[in-house]
Formats: structure tokens, C-alpha cells, sequence
């Protein structure tokens, strides 16, 4: 079988790719090892599919080169992949600001992306892995189940290693190095993190326990809420510092995010000076929370024996709680991986391989990984968009 464009992975970016390259009249052949489409779009967003963030821009984004991802945003913008939505009468809402999911279900994005794909003659096939992948005269090829299939340009929009549940492998990655192309160390990223020991110990009990917080590391800092777990911490500000985080990096959770604790405590023993400490950081944070902090860390007693001093002594340390988390969850729940397809030997502008013409990367497979809320899937709209255009 000849086709114009071969792409590996029936994702969002390869998806995207091919619509795009199928719109510009070339024959194009989707193929994915999973026994269907678009697996990792269905289950987002809650099964409502965050598809995009119209706050998008590099700033949102992690890569050894912060550069490489400028082009390709700067050319398909979520208010391009909203204008596909909208034609295709899908509705949406703005969960949080810029965060934007379908009102009813994430299977009408993949629906979507196949029906565009079939209105340009593109063929997808699932259940179809591909082995003896190799360069060949004007091309490439490789043998499939349908059988020996040659394409003169080759995607490979694989993803990376999250969510192993779905079908998640490092293929493309040992793709790259086939032809010659450096993979940076990879890891999950955007997942919760676990807890040991004795700093496990301390915070039993607490599952389900959620609040507001803002999480630091290594210069990175996000307010969102935070969710104790069986194992450790989850939650949206925990799933985004876990991709700045890494073993031995100085991990710190303001209690009290936007509020000067210290005061805050204060004015507890100004209303309340025969209350004991736990009943009023009981006001100030969850319950449960506020009394393990006094069994565990801080001195329980009426308020009115504490002196000023003191009282800012322990908002000083709500604000910049030191946890010391002993790793993640890994890619069984981590929904992107870090790391991947080294971007200097790829094209910004078109996505192709600077090492072996004809060879594309797309999506999570680069070294590119986007922050929680919808900023992942703009990434893969948009390579993809760039690759449709080159291929």
C-alpha cells in the first residue's frame, strides 16, 4: 500500500496532523496499536475533555528549549480549534478560566477529529501496530496487519508513557533513536506525589482532606487546591509542581494561600482568647487538618497565653510548610510524560526531524509538556497543524 503520509498514533496529535494533511489533498494512513481512537481524549477531563486554554502561550510550557514550542502556538491558537468545535456544534463552557470542556461528553472531540478526517479521505485504522519500521527508497516503510505499507513522509504522534492502561509505550521514542535523534530522560509529570514514613504517618487519616494552597519548588509556584490521598497529595496544584519537583528538591505548601497568617492568628486571639489553638485554625483550615497540625507540629493551648512573636512564628511556618514527598505515582496515573524527542534536532516551524527528511514528531513524543488545564491538547492541535502543513 503507498501513501503520501503514514502517522503513528491515532492520538490528538496525529489526528490533527492528518486532517491538516489530508485537507492539502495528500492520501494519508492513520494507524494506532490501541483498538481505537483518540483513548487519552475520551478519558479527560473527567470524560468531559479539557480540549484547550485560551490563556495559552510558551510561558505554560516545560522543554529543555522554551523556544521550539513559539512557532507552532503562534500559528494554530485554541481560538482555531474552538472555530472546528463550534462548526461542528459541540458546546462548551469555561470551567475555570481558560480551562474549556464540552458540556456533555469527550467522545463528540473524537468524533469530530474522525469525521474531519474522513471528509478529507483519511483512512484510520486501530488495533494496527507496525513493525520493521525502516527508511526506504523515496520514504518510508514498515509492515502493518493490512499488510507492507510505504509513505514518502512518516509522523509519529505516539504520546508518551502516562497512562500505560491505555496503550501508552515508548515506541516513538525508540523510533527517534532509530534514525539518529537524542531522547532526553523522561518521567511523570502532572501526577500526584507519595509520601513515606514518618511524613506519611503524620498526615494519616486525612484522606479526602482538600483545600486551597499554593505549592513551590525549584522557582515554580501554583495556587490551586490540594487533596490528601491514601498515599500522599493530588490535587491541580500538586499535579502542576510534581513537573518541577523531582527527588530531593525542596518541596513547600502555603496553608494559606493570599493571607497573612500571622495576622490571621492574631485576630483569632483577639475574638476568641480562652479558645485553644486547634478551634481556631479550625476557622482558618479543614478541621481534621487544623488539629493534626496541633497534635503533630504546633502547640496547642488558649489562644490568649500565646505572645505576638509567637503567633507569627507559626503563620511564618503555614506559609511555608516544608513537605518532604518520596515520589509520584509514576505513569500509571500521571497524565503527561516529561522529557522525550530532543527539540534541537527538530523543526520548529514544521515538526520534521533536521536528522532524517521525511520524519516527523508531533505532541507529547517531544520534549514539550504543558501545564495542567487544557494546555497539553493545544500543543498537540498545534504541532500537529505545523506538520499537516509540511508533510
Amino acid at each position: 500500500m503507498e501513501y503520501d503520509v503514514l502517522v503513528i498514533g491515532a492520538g490528538a496529535a496525529g489526528l490533527m496532523t492528518a486532517i491538516v494533511a489530508g485537507g492539502r489533498g495528500r492520501r494519508v494512513l492513520v494507524v494506532d496499536h490501541a483498538n481505537r481512537a483518540g483513548k487519552k481524549i475520551l478519558m479527560s477531563g473527567g470524560g468531559r475533555c479539557n480540549f484547550t486554554n485560551t490563556a495559552t502561550s510558551p510561558a505554560n510550557f516545560l522543554s529543555a528549549n522554551p523556544h521550539f514550542c513559539k512557532s507552532a502556538l503562534a500559528r494554530y491558537t485554541p481560538w482555531d480549534f474552538i472555530a472546528m468545535v463550534d462548526r461542528h456544534r459541540i458546546a462548551w463552557h469555561e470551567k475555570a478560566p481558560g480551562q474549556l470542556f464540552c458540556d456533555d461528553s469527550s467522545k463528540q472531540i473524537v468524533r469530530m477529529l474522525l469525521d474531519e478526517c474522513a471528509a478529507v479521505g483519511v483512512r484510520v485504522e486501530t488495533g494496527c501496530p507496525v513493525s520493521r519500521l525502516r527508511a526506504a527508497a523515496g520514504g518510508f516503510a514498515c509492515d502493518t496487519p493490512l499488510g507492507h505499507v510505504r509513505a514518502a513522509s512518516l509522523v509519529v504522534a505516539t504520546g508518551g508513557l502516562s497512562i500505560p492502561s491505555l496503550g501508552a509505550t515508548g515506541f516513538g521514542y525508540e523510533v527517534a533513536t532509530q534514525f539518529g535523534h537524542a531522547v532526553l530522560p523522561v518521567r511523570a509529570g502532572l501526577v500526584p506525589l507519595t509520601l513515606s514514613g514518618k511524613h506519611q504517618e503524620r498526615f494519616e487519616g486525612l484522606s479526602g482532606v482538600a483545600l486551597p494552597v499554593e505549592a513551590r519548588a525549584n522557582g515554580a509556584a501554583f495556587r490551586d487546591a490540594m487533596l490528601f490521598t491514601h498515599r500522599g497529595l493530588s490535587g491541580p496544584a500538586i499535579l502542576q509542581i510534581s513537573s518541577y519537583w523531582e527527588p530531593g528538591t525542596d518541596l513547600r505548601i502555603d496553608l494559606l494561600p493570599g493571607r497573612d497568617a500571622g495576622e490571621a492568628l492574631r485576630e483569632g486571639r483577639a475574638e476568641r482568647p480562652v479558645a485553644e489553638l486547634k478551634t481556631v485554625l479550625s476557622g482558618l483550615l479543614p478541621r481534621r487538618l487544623a488539629e493534626r497540625l496541633c497534635e503533630v507540629w504546633l502547640p496547642n493551648k488558649p489562644m490568649r497565653q500565646f505572645r505576638d512573636a509567637e503567633l507569627n512564628a507559626m503563620g511564618a511556618q503555614l506559609a511555608d510548610w516544608p513537605v518532604v514527598a518520596s515520589g509520584t505515582e509514576g505513569y500509571r496515573t500521571a497524565e503527561v510524560t516529561l522529557g522525550g524527542v530532543d527539540t534541537d534536532e527538530v523543526s520548529s516551524s514544521t515538526m520534521m526531524s533536521r536528522r532524517q527528511p521525511g520524519l516527523f514528531f508531533v505532541g507529547e513524543v517531544l520534549d514539550v509538556t504543558g501545564h495542567l488545564g487544557g494546555y497539553n491538547f493545544q500543543w498537540a492541535w498545534a504541532s500537529g497543524h505545523a506538520a499537516g502543513l509540511a508533510v
